[in-house]
Protein backbone atom coordinates (compact mmCIF):
# COMPACT_ATOMS: atom_id res chain seq x y z
CA UNK A 1 0.00 0.00 0.00
CA UNK A 2 2.74 2.53 0.93
CA UNK A 3 4.24 1.43 -2.41
CA UNK A 4 0.74 2.66 -4.44
CA UNK A 5 0.81 5.65 -2.62
CA UNK A 6 4.22 6.61 -3.31
CA UNK A 7 3.67 5.81 -6.96
CA UNK A 8 0.46 8.10 -7.17
CA UNK A 9 2.67 10.99 -5.24
CA UNK A 10 5.39 10.43 -8.29
CA UNK A 11 2.93 10.72 -10.91
CA UNK A 12 1.44 13.55 -9.46
CA UNK A 13 4.78 15.57 -9.07
CA UNK A 14 6.31 14.72 -12.52
CA UNK A 15 2.64 15.70 -13.57
CA UNK A 16 3.15 18.99 -12.47
CA UNK A 17 7.22 19.23 -13.04
CA UNK A 18 6.62 18.39 -17.07
CA UNK A 19 2.93 18.88 -18.01
CA UNK A 20 0.46 16.18 -18.83
CA UNK A 21 0.88 15.88 -22.44
CA UNK A 22 4.46 15.37 -21.88
CA UNK A 23 3.85 12.49 -19.39
CA UNK A 24 1.01 10.75 -21.47
CA UNK A 25 3.80 10.57 -24.83
CA UNK A 26 5.96 8.50 -22.17
CA UNK A 27 6.22 5.02 -23.39
CA UNK A 28 6.91 3.79 -19.87
CA UNK A 29 4.27 5.95 -18.28
CA UNK A 30 1.05 6.29 -20.87
CA UNK A 31 -0.70 3.08 -20.09
CA UNK A 32 -0.72 4.02 -16.54
CA UNK A 33 -4.76 4.95 -15.49
CA UNK A 34 -5.42 8.67 -14.78
CA UNK A 35 -5.33 9.70 -11.49
CA UNK A 36 -8.93 11.30 -10.02
CA UNK A 37 -10.96 10.99 -7.30
CA UNK A 38 -13.36 8.14 -6.94
CA UNK A 39 -17.01 8.75 -8.05
CA UNK A 40 -19.54 10.83 -5.92
CA UNK A 41 -23.10 10.19 -7.37
CA UNK A 42 -25.26 13.43 -6.81
CA UNK A 43 -27.69 13.55 -4.09
CA UNK A 44 -31.42 13.82 -4.71
CA UNK A 45 -31.61 17.68 -4.40
CA UNK A 46 -28.34 18.04 -7.07
CA UNK A 47 -30.26 16.30 -9.56
CA UNK A 48 -33.55 18.13 -8.86
CA UNK A 49 -31.34 21.61 -9.16
CA UNK A 50 -29.77 20.65 -12.04
CA UNK A 51 -33.22 20.30 -14.10
CA UNK A 52 -34.37 23.62 -12.30
CA UNK A 53 -31.49 25.85 -13.97
CA UNK A 54 -33.31 24.41 -17.38
CA UNK A 55 -36.63 26.15 -16.60
CA UNK A 56 -37.46 30.04 -16.77
CA UNK A 57 -38.60 31.25 -13.73
CA UNK A 58 -37.88 28.26 -11.31
CA UNK A 59 -37.65 27.60 -8.57
CA UNK A 60 -41.43 28.89 -8.43
CA UNK A 61 -42.61 30.08 -5.20
CA UNK A 62 -45.77 28.06 -5.33
CA UNK A 63 -45.40 24.59 -7.21
CA UNK A 64 -46.69 21.26 -6.48
CA UNK A 65 -43.37 19.64 -7.41
CA UNK A 66 -42.07 19.01 -4.13
CA UNK A 67 -40.40 15.80 -2.61
CA UNK A 68 -43.36 13.75 -1.66
CA UNK A 69 -41.12 10.85 -0.01
CA UNK A 70 -37.28 10.66 0.81
CA UNK A 71 -34.54 13.25 1.23
CA UNK A 72 -32.90 15.94 -0.92
CA UNK A 73 -29.44 14.72 0.72
CA UNK A 74 -29.71 11.21 -0.23
CA UNK A 75 -27.37 10.08 -3.51
CA UNK A 76 -28.90 8.76 -6.10
CA UNK A 77 -28.70 5.32 -7.43
CA UNK A 78 -30.77 5.44 -10.38
CA UNK A 79 -33.52 7.19 -11.94
CA UNK A 80 -36.80 6.35 -12.61
CA UNK A 81 -39.67 8.65 -14.94
CA UNK A 82 -43.02 7.85 -14.78
CA UNK A 83 -46.67 9.07 -14.94
CA UNK A 84 -47.47 7.74 -11.19
CA UNK A 85 -45.64 6.57 -8.49
CA UNK A 86 -47.78 3.39 -7.85
CA UNK A 87 -47.12 0.69 -5.63
CA UNK A 88 -46.27 -1.35 -8.57
CA UNK A 89 -43.72 1.29 -10.06
CA UNK A 90 -42.02 1.50 -6.67
CA UNK A 91 -41.64 -1.86 -7.00
CA UNK A 92 -40.30 -2.39 -10.29
CA UNK A 93 -37.89 0.78 -9.12
CA UNK A 94 -36.45 -1.25 -6.24
CA UNK A 95 -36.02 -3.84 -8.17
CA UNK A 96 -33.53 -2.03 -10.55
CA UNK A 97 -31.57 -0.87 -7.98
CA UNK A 98 -32.93 2.94 -8.55
CA UNK A 99 -33.96 5.51 -5.37
CA UNK A 100 -35.30 8.56 -7.48
CA UNK A 101 -38.49 8.48 -8.75
CA UNK A 102 -39.70 11.64 -10.75
CA UNK A 103 -43.51 11.66 -11.48
CA UNK A 104 -45.32 13.70 -13.38
CA UNK A 105 -48.85 13.23 -11.30
CA UNK A 106 -49.89 13.25 -7.42
CA UNK A 107 -48.60 10.45 -5.21
CA UNK A 108 -51.23 10.18 -2.55
CA UNK A 109 -54.30 10.63 -4.75
CA UNK A 110 -54.55 14.54 -4.50
CA UNK A 111 -53.41 17.30 -6.54
CA UNK A 112 -51.39 18.78 -3.41
CA UNK A 113 -50.39 15.40 -2.00
CA UNK A 114 -52.02 16.30 1.62
CA UNK A 115 -52.40 12.97 3.66
CA UNK A 116 -53.30 14.88 6.45
CA UNK A 117 -57.14 13.77 5.73
CA UNK A 118 -55.88 10.36 5.25
CA UNK A 119 -54.76 9.78 8.16
CA UNK A 120 -53.75 6.05 9.46
CA UNK A 121 -55.53 4.94 5.72
CA UNK A 122 -54.41 1.28 5.35
CA UNK A 123 -53.98 2.70 1.19
CA UNK A 124 -51.64 5.38 1.99
CA UNK A 125 -49.67 3.91 5.24
CA UNK A 126 -49.22 1.07 2.76
CA UNK A 127 -47.11 3.32 0.11
CA UNK A 128 -45.29 5.44 2.69
CA UNK A 129 -43.63 2.69 4.28
CA UNK A 130 -43.03 1.01 0.42
CA UNK A 131 -41.50 4.17 -0.25
CA UNK A 132 -39.45 4.04 3.31
CA UNK A 133 -38.72 0.27 3.16
CA UNK A 134 -36.99 0.66 0.05
CA UNK A 135 -35.32 4.43 0.94
CA UNK A 136 -36.76 5.75 -2.53
CA UNK A 137 -37.34 9.63 -3.08
CA UNK A 138 -40.25 10.85 -5.08
CA UNK A 139 -40.37 14.21 -7.07
CA UNK A 140 -43.45 15.24 -8.39
CA UNK A 141 -42.10 16.93 -11.82
CA UNK A 142 -45.49 18.51 -13.36
CA UNK A 143 -45.36 22.30 -13.28
CA UNK A 144 -41.80 22.40 -13.95
CA UNK A 145 -41.86 19.91 -17.00
CA UNK A 146 -44.93 22.15 -18.73
CA UNK A 147 -43.10 25.11 -18.39
CA UNK A 148 -39.82 24.04 -19.91
CA UNK A 149 -39.04 25.63 -23.23
CA UNK A 150 -40.35 23.73 -25.24
CA UNK A 151 -42.68 22.19 -22.30
CA UNK A 152 -42.05 18.84 -22.01
CA UNK A 153 -45.25 16.69 -22.50
CA UNK A 154 -46.18 18.27 -25.40
CA UNK A 155 -42.04 17.62 -26.88
CA UNK A 156 -43.02 14.05 -26.00
CA UNK A 157 -46.34 13.84 -27.36
CA UNK A 158 -45.79 15.49 -30.62
CA UNK A 159 -42.51 13.05 -31.27
CA UNK A 160 -44.41 9.83 -30.57
CA UNK A 161 -46.69 10.95 -32.42
CA UNK A 162 -44.43 12.13 -35.09
CA UNK A 163 -46.47 15.45 -35.34
CA UNK A 164 -43.94 17.90 -34.87
CA UNK A 165 -43.88 18.76 -38.35
CA UNK A 166 -47.37 20.06 -38.13
CA UNK A 167 -47.15 21.92 -35.71
CA UNK A 168 -47.02 25.54 -35.28
CA UNK A 169 -44.84 28.07 -34.49
CA UNK A 170 -46.69 30.38 -32.25
CA UNK A 171 -48.57 27.18 -30.74
CA UNK A 172 -46.78 23.87 -30.84
CA UNK A 173 -50.07 22.21 -29.86
CA UNK A 174 -52.50 23.77 -32.91
CA UNK A 175 -51.46 21.01 -35.92
CA UNK A 176 -52.51 21.90 -39.53
CA UNK A 177 -52.23 18.30 -41.34
CA UNK A 178 -52.87 16.67 -44.30
CA UNK A 179 -56.74 16.42 -45.03
CA UNK A 180 -57.69 13.28 -42.79
CA UNK A 181 -60.88 12.03 -41.83
CA UNK A 182 -61.17 11.18 -37.76
CA UNK A 183 -61.00 7.71 -37.56
CA UNK A 184 -57.42 7.73 -39.42
CA UNK A 185 -56.52 10.06 -37.03
CA UNK A 186 -57.82 8.03 -34.38
CA UNK A 187 -56.61 4.66 -35.28
CA UNK A 188 -53.37 6.80 -35.81
CA UNK A 189 -53.01 8.33 -32.51
CA UNK A 190 -54.49 5.01 -30.39
CA UNK A 191 -51.21 3.07 -32.07
CA UNK A 192 -48.97 5.66 -31.24
CA UNK A 193 -49.90 6.35 -27.79
CA UNK A 194 -50.63 2.61 -26.99
CA UNK A 195 -54.26 3.99 -26.49
CA UNK A 196 -56.97 1.35 -26.02
CA UNK A 197 -60.20 2.86 -26.61
CA UNK A 198 -61.32 6.85 -26.84
CA UNK A 199 -64.94 8.21 -26.81
CA UNK A 200 -65.44 11.07 -29.38
CA UNK A 201 -67.95 13.68 -29.80
CA UNK A 202 -69.03 14.27 -33.08
CA UNK A 203 -68.37 12.95 -37.17
CA UNK A 204 -65.71 10.49 -37.03
CA UNK A 205 -66.29 10.86 -40.78
CA UNK A 206 -65.77 14.43 -40.82
CA UNK A 207 -61.97 15.58 -42.46
CA UNK A 208 -59.89 17.31 -39.96
CA UNK A 209 -56.88 19.11 -40.62
CA UNK A 210 -56.64 22.14 -38.23
CA UNK A 211 -55.81 19.80 -34.91
CA UNK A 212 -55.79 21.22 -31.22
CA UNK A 213 -53.82 18.64 -29.01
CA UNK A 214 -55.13 18.98 -25.29
CA UNK A 215 -52.99 16.44 -23.48
CA UNK A 216 -54.26 16.37 -19.52
CA UNK A 217 -56.99 17.87 -17.46
CA UNK A 218 -56.26 21.49 -18.17
CA UNK A 219 -60.14 22.34 -16.84
CA UNK A 220 -62.81 23.10 -19.03
CA UNK A 221 -62.86 26.87 -19.08
CA UNK A 222 -59.08 26.49 -20.27
CA UNK A 223 -60.25 24.13 -22.43
CA UNK A 224 -62.94 26.14 -24.40
CA UNK A 225 -61.14 29.05 -24.22
CA UNK A 226 -58.42 27.26 -26.06
CA UNK A 227 -61.18 25.73 -28.61
CA UNK A 228 -62.38 29.35 -29.40
CA UNK A 229 -59.40 30.76 -29.80
CA UNK A 230 -58.11 28.48 -32.13
CA UNK A 231 -61.25 27.01 -34.25
CA UNK A 232 -60.02 23.47 -34.52
CA UNK A 233 -61.64 20.85 -36.94
CA UNK A 234 -61.15 18.37 -33.69
CA UNK A 235 -59.89 18.60 -30.40
CA UNK A 236 -57.73 15.90 -28.97
CA UNK A 237 -57.96 16.34 -25.50
CA UNK A 238 -56.82 14.27 -22.04
CA UNK A 239 -59.66 14.16 -19.91
CA UNK A 240 -62.45 16.70 -19.57
CA UNK A 241 -65.74 17.02 -16.79
CA UNK A 242 -68.61 15.79 -19.09
CA UNK A 243 -70.41 18.29 -18.28
CA UNK A 244 -68.04 21.37 -19.76
CA UNK A 245 -66.46 20.36 -22.81
CA UNK A 246 -68.16 17.53 -24.28
CA UNK A 247 -70.87 19.77 -24.09
CA UNK A 248 -69.51 22.49 -25.44
CA UNK A 249 -68.80 20.64 -28.44
CA UNK A 250 -72.14 19.20 -28.87
CA UNK A 251 -73.90 22.57 -29.23
CA UNK A 252 -70.76 24.30 -31.22
CA UNK A 253 -72.07 21.06 -33.51
CA UNK A 254 -75.69 21.99 -33.03
CA UNK A 255 -74.88 25.14 -33.98
CA UNK A 256 -73.49 24.11 -37.22
CA UNK A 257 -69.69 23.83 -36.81
CA UNK A 258 -67.70 21.11 -38.53
CA UNK A 259 -65.67 20.01 -34.70
CA UNK A 260 -65.48 16.72 -33.20
CA UNK A 261 -63.99 15.76 -29.72
CA UNK A 262 -61.41 12.91 -29.05
CA UNK A 263 -61.11 12.14 -25.22
CA UNK A 264 -57.54 9.88 -25.16
CA UNK A 265 -57.49 9.73 -21.33
CA UNK A 266 -55.25 11.70 -19.07
CA UNK A 267 -52.30 8.94 -18.37
CA UNK A 268 -51.48 8.18 -22.41
CA UNK A 269 -52.29 11.60 -23.39
CA UNK A 270 -48.93 12.37 -21.98
CA UNK A 271 -47.18 9.34 -20.61
CA UNK A 272 -45.14 10.39 -23.47
CA UNK A 273 -43.79 13.16 -22.21
CA UNK A 274 -42.32 11.77 -19.33
CA UNK A 275 -40.86 8.83 -21.35
CA UNK A 276 -39.21 11.18 -23.42
CA UNK A 277 -37.62 13.08 -20.20
CA UNK A 278 -35.45 10.21 -20.23
CA UNK A 279 -33.34 11.25 -23.57
CA UNK A 280 -33.29 14.53 -22.45
CA UNK A 281 -31.80 14.00 -18.61
CA UNK A 282 -29.69 11.36 -19.21
CA UNK A 283 -26.90 13.51 -20.88
CA UNK A 284 -27.17 15.90 -17.83
CA UNK A 285 -26.61 13.34 -15.18
CA UNK A 286 -24.03 11.22 -16.68
CA UNK A 287 -22.57 7.80 -14.41
CA UNK A 288 -26.61 7.34 -13.51
CA UNK A 289 -28.85 5.15 -15.04
CA UNK A 290 -31.98 6.72 -16.20
CA UNK A 291 -35.12 4.52 -17.03
CA UNK A 292 -38.65 4.89 -17.82
CA UNK A 293 -41.42 2.91 -16.49
CA UNK A 294 -45.13 3.00 -17.25
CA UNK A 295 -47.52 3.58 -15.11
CA UNK A 296 -50.04 2.45 -17.71
CA UNK A 297 -53.61 3.05 -17.98
CA UNK A 298 -55.58 1.55 -15.13
CA UNK A 299 -58.63 0.84 -16.54
CA UNK A 300 -60.22 -2.37 -18.48
CA UNK A 301 -63.09 -2.25 -20.99
CA UNK A 302 -66.42 -4.16 -20.82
Amino acid sequence: MHRVVKRRQFLVNLTQAVGTSMLLNTPILSSAQPVHDSYAAPTVGEVMDLILKTIPGAPFPKTVDTLKSGMASQPVTGIVTTMFATAEVIEKTAAAGANFIIAHEPTFYNHLDETDWLKNDPVVTYKQNLLAKHGIAVWRFHDYWHSHRPDGIATGMLSALDWAKYSSPENALLLTMPATPLHQLIRHVKQKLDIKQVRVVGDKNQVCQRVLLLPGAAGGRNQIKAIAAARPDVVLCGEASEWETPEYIRDARQQGQKISLVVLGHIMSEAAGMEWLVTWLKPKVPGINVTYIPSGNLFSYE
